[in-house]
């Protein structure tokens, strides 16, 4: 078996020297032959699949690896795909990445295979969030787009989403099919590239300020935001997309004293200052909680290297830090909502929320108690995308998230939205300090009602 194996090894990498790989590609080929043989072993004992949710790998040559030849096959296979669905459109595509190592190098691959296959590209001119990603095709009318990301993963990984034209990532038939057409993609001849340079469209910080309008626009207290403006928040994007983009909303929603961890507004995908970047573990919040201590602020939060998802630390009854979890930031968000929209009278009988079956009850109790419809879905904020899609033009989406640190307060972005959630339990808190509570009192007076 070993033998066999190494020969299909063998028979890879040798295709991979004669084929049209760059020079580069292929001295570091030769030498993984000559030095390493494991790791030849596992860069081309398989093809990196293209899953449901796109590619996710370690960077690195080989047909196992993210690189820019099996981005380049997973971006014509996509491509034939829509051509197949959206034969005589104009195609149009959106395209963004996060800050990890050759995120930029593979969005421009992305960008140049889609305009060679003769669509429109949207090409952000830096690192953006994955929700104005999302945020981007749904305002641009497109067809499709691809985050290169690999959400919160180590630093040796890279990834890739793909997108539908509702802003969400593919779901079935979509997700299927398109795996179907890349697998069709079995040489690097098929893969169109240096075409039709001039299809390729920047977005800058004109588009952002499209982004960030929305985001103010979702604001139920602005009274509360501007009494206390001056909260001091102290953010961290984790080395991450949020590093320009989270400030920059939290200043145009209305805050204006917003302190930022400095090493961590470091782009760089070796995420040198935390051992895993997600803000799911409390040890990538400590420099965030430190600093907090020090500067006394009201709040610390964090996003992800793309960010979708966020964390928040408030301080508890004795005045400690307190990482509050998924289930609790979804559940103040729902209950926040609903609160504040049924006492501005925009409660019409027709308004849903959404969450997945592995999140937390309490929010379908108290979805209930205020006659608001919730949906149970699958995990995955695709699924929550899914009943906002099903439900368009009938019923209004009002908020959606799931135990994972993610949260999606209105349907202009169908993912999580780290920039928009953010804003918003700034402004809870800002609420609940204007009504003499914190925002930890909030959340045990909603334990309080809710069990």
């Amino acid at each position: 078996m070993t033998n066999d194996l190494d020969k299909l090894v063998a028979s890879k990498a040798q295709a991979w020297l004669d084929g049209n790989y760059d020079e580069a590609t292929k001295q570091e080929v030769r030498f993984l032959m000559e030095n390493n043989h494991n790791e030849l072993v596992e860069s081309f004992y398989k093809d990196l699949e293209f899953g449901t949710g796109g590619l996710r790998g370690i960077m690195g040559v080989g047909t196992n690896r993210m690189n820019i030849y099996t981005v380049g096959a997973a971006t014509q296979g996509l491509a034939n795909y829509l051509k197949l669905n959206f034969a005589g459109d104009e195609i149009k595509v959106a395209i963004s990445h996060d800050s990890r190592n050759n995120s930029r190098m593979f969005a421009e691959r992305v960008a140049d295979i889609f305009a060679s296959n003769g669509f429109i590209v949207y090409l952000f001119d830096a690192l953006r969030p994955t929700p104005e990603l999302s945020f981007a095709i749904r305002e641009l009318g497109c067809q499709s787009g691809v985050m290169v990301t690999a959400s919160h993963n180590p630093k040796e990984y890279n990834g890739y989403k793909a997108y539908w034209n509702d802003g969400s990532q593919v779901t079935s038939p979509h997700d299927v099919n398109i795996i179907a057409e890349v697998g069709k993609i079995t040489d690097n001849s098929q893969v169109l590239t240096g075409k039709n340079a001039e299809n390729i469209n920047i977005l800058g910080e004109e588009f952002d300020k499209v982004y960030l309008q929305a985001i103010k626009d979702l604001s139920l207290s602005p009274e509360s935001v501007a009494k206390y403006n001056d909260m001091k928040i102290v953010y961290t994007p984790l080395h991450g997309a949020g590093v320009k983009l989270v400030p920059q909303s939290l200043r145009n929603y209305g805050f204006n004293n917003i302190i930022c961890v400095e090493e961590q507004m470091v782009l760089d995908g070796n995420f040198p200052t935390v051992v895993s970047p997600n803000p799911e573990n409390s040890e990538a919040m400590t420099m965030g909680m430190n600093l907090g201590t020090k500067l006394n602020a009201d709040l610390v939060i964090a996003s992800d290297p793309d960010a979708d998802r966020l964390a928040i630390v408030c301080r508890n009854d004795k005045g400690e830090w307190e990482i509050l979890n998924g289930n609790q930031t979804a559940m103040m968000f729902s209950w926040y909502i609903i609160t504040n929209k049924k006492k501005l009278g925009q409660l019409k009988g027709n308004e849903f929320m959404v969450k997945t079956i592995v999140t937390s009850e309490l929010i379908a109790d108290i979805a209930r108690k205020n006659n608001v419809e919730l949906y149970d879905e699958y995990t995955g904020f695709k699924w929550i995308a899914y009943r906002i899609r099903e439900n368009e033009g009938v019923k209004k989406y009002i908020g959606g998230g799931e135990e994972s640190f993610g949260f999606l307060p209105f349907d202009k972005v169908r993912d999580k939205d780290s920039p928009a959630s953010i804003c918003l339990i700034c402004e809870i808190a800002a609420w609940a300090k204007d009504n003499g509570k914190t925002l930890y009192d909030l959340l045990m007076d909603i334990y309080t009602e809710y069990g």
